[in-house]
């Protein structure tokens, strides 16, 4: 198979950064750990009977209970809003919508679409149902104290009938331009004008926005200006598509082997004609059908020292088109891109390794695309956040002026 020489060069950069992260082989300890309980505002909605709104139409709004709301946040709601899932299909997603304190500008708070991190799959897992992380709260209080108002989808089936599809670029994409669409058409004092802001997982998910956000918005009226994004997983799919019986051949990292689990199950759920059981060990079976409820933080207890290589009875690469599937379902893309993308990237990140963000900046340089890029040689996964604050942020005024 002929690829371009970036991607080449990617593949051989993760695989350098995965043998860096060298462990101690260990047996996997049966654990059943259990998720925190959500807090539902008012409305349960992990089954949903109503009538569903068309995209970006608003189902229900109500107060977001003060546990969840930030102290930045002069109000704070819950929506739930029609937008389609990742089989095509009309579905209700949920979010969250934080304005500042004090009187709305002329023409309504600008808006910052927040693109969440991993969280995990299940309904418990919403982030309009659990508090903020210290990390995420203190983030998200700095978009509301410059002046943006936040919208914060869960995505769709985070906390509403489905699966979440994680990673799933179109479909998250849907679902956030569809949550803007929903706060504006309320009686939230909105502006058109927003940007994507986004770490992790929401990265990549504000990268593949990102893309689409134009089209997407543009008929309801909004006005898409940039996109800040910081630990972003892109060509990973290079490397996973290899993931077989003991490959990789090292010990990863707890975080990138639950991580692998949550992208087998979404990816089974997307592809149910491939038969991902198939390939399957009983206890790669067993993770990937826990990954489909636990949280983050529940699912790295249960994985513990276990390995996506010890998961695996075959090779993924049997599966025909493995690489285009992946490709299909979970790449970042490199082009495309119509107004100006910041990316941030630790060199000290192991969750989502720096040759992922460096070798999608790379094709995007290559493809000419408007990128700033900005690296923190000191930062970890999460320290990277709070070194691009400064920088994301002049880079947000900039575009939203």
């Amino acid at each position: 198979m002929n690829i371009p020489s970036t991607r080449r060069l990617a593949a051989a950069a993760l695989g350098l950064v995965v043998v860096t992260a060298l462990a101690t082989p260990a047996a996997a300890t049966p654990t059943h750990p259990a998720n925190p309980a959500p807090t539902w505002s008012g409305l349960d909605t992990r089954q949903w009977t109503a009538p569903i709104p068309a995209p970006g139409g608003v189902a229900a709004t109500m107060p977001l209970d003060p546990t969840l709301s930030l102290p930045q946040a002069g109000r704070a709601e819950r929506q739930v809003y029609g937008t389609i899932d990742q089989h095509g299909a009309p579905a209700i997603a949920t979010s969250a919508v934080f304005l500042p304190h004090g009187e709305a500008p002329a023409g309504g708070w600008p808006v910052v679409a927040w693109a969440h991190g991993t969280t995990g799959l299940g309904d418990d897992c919403a982030p309009s149902t659990q508090p903020r992380s210290d990390r995420d709260a203190e983030y998200l209080g700095h978009w509301l104290d410059q002046g943006y108002a936040v919208v914060a989808s869960d995505y769709v089936g985070l906390g509403t009938p489905g699966l979440l599809s994680y990673l799933n670029g179109p479909a998250t994409a849907q679902a956030i331009v569809d949550s803007v669409i929903a706060a504006r058409s309320s009686d939230l004092p909105l502006s058109p004008t927003w940007a994507l802001v986004g770490q992790s997982q929401g990265a990549g998910a504000a990268l593949n926005t990102a893309v689409r956000a134009t089209d997407l918005g543009a008929p309801a009226g909004l006005d898409y200006r940039g996109v800040v994004a910081t630990g972003a997983p892109a060509n990973i799919e290079h490397i996973f598509q290899w993931g077989g019986p003991g490959f990789p051949p090292v010990n990863l990292p707890t975080g990138l082997n639950v991580y692998a689990f949550y992208i087998l199950a979404g990816f089974r759920d997307q592809h149910p004609e491939v038969d991902i059981n198939s390939l399957l060990t009983p206890a790669g079976r067993d993770m990937v059908d826990s990954a489909e409820t636990l949280c983050y933080a529940a699912m790295r207890e249960k994985v513990d020292d276990f390995q996506i290589s010890q998961a695996l009875s075959r090779p993924l690469h049997e599966i025909p088109d493995v690489f285009g599937k992946l490709q299909r379902y979970m790449g970042t893309p490199a082009v495309g891109y119509d107004r100006p993308v910041f990316l941030g990237q630790g060199l000290l990140d192991l969750d989502v390794p720096a040759p992922a963000a460096l070798s999608l900046a790379a094709e995007m340089t290559l493809n000419h695309q408007p990128l700033e890029l900005r690296v923190y040689p000191d930062q970890d996964h999460s320290g990277t956040v709070y070194a691009a604050t400064p920088d994301a942020t002049a880079f947000l005024g900039g575009v939203m002026g």
